[in-house]
């Protein structure tokens, strides 16, 4: 005779938990949703998605000027582990190692417009290591950094 199988419910608890735990799964996002995102967040999506594609190739070629160029300032960040703030491009350019680090470039480098997190507060890279967002009342957006998290 066969022994009936009873689960331990400390072992139906953890499994319970730990499949609780796991990112939920979903379907990728479209470049055509991304923009309609986009539009309907900040009235238009192609300063967001140029502003994109300008960062990501600036930040792969370590293109320190041309990064310090789409930063708005003042800029408050880590340097060394310390807050500071950057008054111009120049600072920033001599902060940029320190600033936009490998595991930024690392986030940057992985990921893809179609992707990217939107909401009010701006347009998140990776798990935040980047925002940027439209400043001021023009049209079309003027699109700038507004954090970079180490």
């Amino acid at each position: 005779m066969k022994e009936a199988f009873i689960p331990n419910p400390f072992r139906a608890l953890a499994l319970a938990a730990a499949l609780a735990a796991l990112p939920q799964l979903s379907a990728a996002q479209t470049v055509a949703e991304t923009n309609a995102t986009l539009d309907q967040l900040y009235g238009e999506h192609a300063p967001y998605q140029a502003f994109f594609g300008k960062l990501q190739k600036a930040v792969a070629a370590d293109d320190k000027a041309t990064v310090a160029g789409l930063v708005s300032y003042p800029f408050e960040t880590q340097v060394g582990g310390k807050k500071v703030t950057l008054r111009d491009a120049h600072h920033f350019v001599a902060a940029y190692d320190k600033i936009v680090t490998p595991k930024v470039k690392k986030a940057l480098a992985a990921q893809e417009y179609a992707s990217i997190s939107a909401n009010s507060r701006g347009v998140m890279v990776g798990d935040g290591e980047i925002w940027f967002s439209g400043l001021g009342d023009t049209t079309p957006a003027t699109v700038f950094i507004t954090a970079i998290n180490q």
